[in-house]
């Protein structure tokens, strides 16, 4: 064997140490890296992890201090400033809905999303999207503001999602609609309402595709790196019959934990949620 070919650099990581350093956020190129030897391997592997976790204790400390609020806390109310400043409500509505609500969204028995939602007694559930709520707040607010009027919510949801990199069963939603514009502007509006909501997240690029929802059929998704954070849609729908709604709508739903693991550059999404093993983003076992 040539001295080049010993030393072309064959050796990965053990699978210990990269599961180690995927749980303290280490950048998924380096988990990617080979080396010459085993000696080399575990140095580096020793560096990063001390470094990584330097990093991490002292992202606990300025939590601890009160010096930073969690990344989750702090877009939600980014994201709130921006749209109460721009003339939207904020609305609290309930986690529970009725089997009747979903039955009004199209989510017949037999409708796959019906499969994934969390039930508990009586035929109620715990939400797996705003809409419902949102649809009924807009016919009864309909008959006390003028047109236009937007409002939006921002709070948990619920979903039998499979699990994975990019999926919660427990997950933060940003839903904002708008009623009574002429429907001519719709398209205009919806992609003035992305910006507004992209801008306040702090991600400058992103792209918007079209797409098909098990719900309301065609849609735009607001995309990152490849990555869905909202799914918008136009009204007039065939839904809104169900709901008393006569007039056209925008409606956008982005997921703040998506949205976080775009911006952040998180390699799974357990890292920006609801978590027990994580605080915003550190692993808690360092």
């Amino acid at each position: 064997m040539t001295g080049d070919a010993a030393d072309t650099p064959r050796l990965r990581l053990t699978a210990t140490q990269e599961q180690r350093l995927r749980e303290l956020g280490a950048d998924p190129g380096f988990l990617e890296g080979r080396f010459v030897d085993a000696a080399t391997r575990d140095a580096a592997f020793t560096r990063l992890q001390d470094d990584l976790t330097r990093a991490g204790r002292e992202h606990l400390r300025e939590l601890r201090t009160g010096s930073r609020l969690p990344r989750l806390v702090e877009l939600e109310h980014a994201l709130s400033a921006a749209l109460v400043g721009a003339g939207f409500v904020r609305v609290v509505t309930p986690l529970m809905i009725s089997s009747d609500a979903l039955r009004r969204m199209g989510v017949e028995h037999g409708h796959p999303l019906r499969e994934q939602v969390f039930w508990l007694d009586d035929g109620r559930c715990l939400r797996p999207m705003l809409a419902p709520n949102l649809y009924t707040l807009l016919r009864r607010l309909g008959r006390h503001w003028a047109k236009p009027f937007g409002i939006f919510e921002i709070g948990p949801c619920f979903r039998r999602d499979t699990k994975g990199a990019s999926h919660l069963n427990e997950f933060t939603m940003l839903n904002l609609v708008e009623l009574g514009r002429p429907e001519r502007e719709g398209r205009g509006r919806l992609e003035e309402l992305a910006a507004l909501v992209m801008a306040a997240a702090g991600v400058a690029e992103y792209d918007l595709e079209v797409t098909e929802s098990e719900v309301y059929g065609a849609m735009i998704d607001v995309v990152v790196a490849g990555a869905e954070v909202c799914s918008a849609g136009l009204g007039p729908h065939p839904l809104d019959g169900n709901w008393g709604i006569v007039d056209p709508w925008v409606g956008l739903g982005f997921g703040l934990e998506r949205l976080l693991m775009a911006r952040e550059g998180y390699p799974n999404i357990e890292r920006a949620g609801r978590s027990l093993s994580y605080l915003d983003g550190v692993r808690l076992n360092l």
